[in-house]
């Protein structure tokens, strides 16, 4: 028990004596809205915490797996982490989880909305679009600006989804894709939904 107990509190002394973690500089935190309520978006404080299991794999074969362009198509803006937690902020934005449901079920980037890539050119409509005989139509004030994400810069549905939204009527301009994705997000320590 004493040997516990001694453990214990070397642990202890060494996570109080660790070094804060932020986002940047300026910024240990940010709150963002969900169906459930505000949550804060922080990084892990541990100093020693590594990701493991599937998401620190390097190197998966191609395809599927296979690296991505940094611009899906035309028109659409990469962004990073900084840029995609301002549009969690942002109530004029969506951040679209655009992974299949088993993934997204294991956890997410807070304040996302689930729409898989099989689904997004048949969804517009949750994104300000009018339906239409021959699809969307999706000009005016009510269309979102929304970010597109997956499991990280080796993942294609993100990327796919924003080709099939521009397909379908919805502005190259209003997309921005979160090339990073779960993977990255992980990797920074920033929060995860179910965790």
């Amino acid at each position: 028990m004493q040997k516990i107990l001694t453990v214990a509190l070397i642990v202890l002394a060494g996570a109080a004596g660790a070094d804060p973690v932020g986002i940047t500089p300026d910024m240990m935190s940010a709150t963002v809205e969900t169906p459930s309520g505000p949550v804060e978006i922080s990084r892990i404080q541990d100093n020693d915490n590594m990701i493991e299991g599937v998401w620190a794999q390097t190197s998966r074969p191609c395809p599927n797996f296979c690296i991505q362009p940094i611009t899906p198509a035309e028109g659409v803006t990469t962004i990073g982490e900084l840029e995609l937690i301002a549009m969690l902020q942002d109530p004029e934005a969506i951040v679209l989880d655009s992974r299949v449901k088993p993934d997204f079920d294991g956890g997410a980037i807070p304040g996302a909305v689930h729409m898989p890539y099989t689904e997004a050119a048949d969804r517009l409509g949750e994104l300000g679009c009018e339906p239409d005989f021959e699809g969307f139509i999706c000009d005016g004030e009510k269309v979102k600006t929304v970010a597109l994400y997956c499991n990280g810069p080796w993942c294609g549905q993100s990327p796919t989804a924003a080709r099939r939204m521009i397909e379908a009527g919805f502005p190259a301009e209003k997309i921005h894709y979160y090339r990073g994705g779960m993977q990255v997000w992980r990797m920074l320590g920033l929060t995860v939904t179910g965790e």
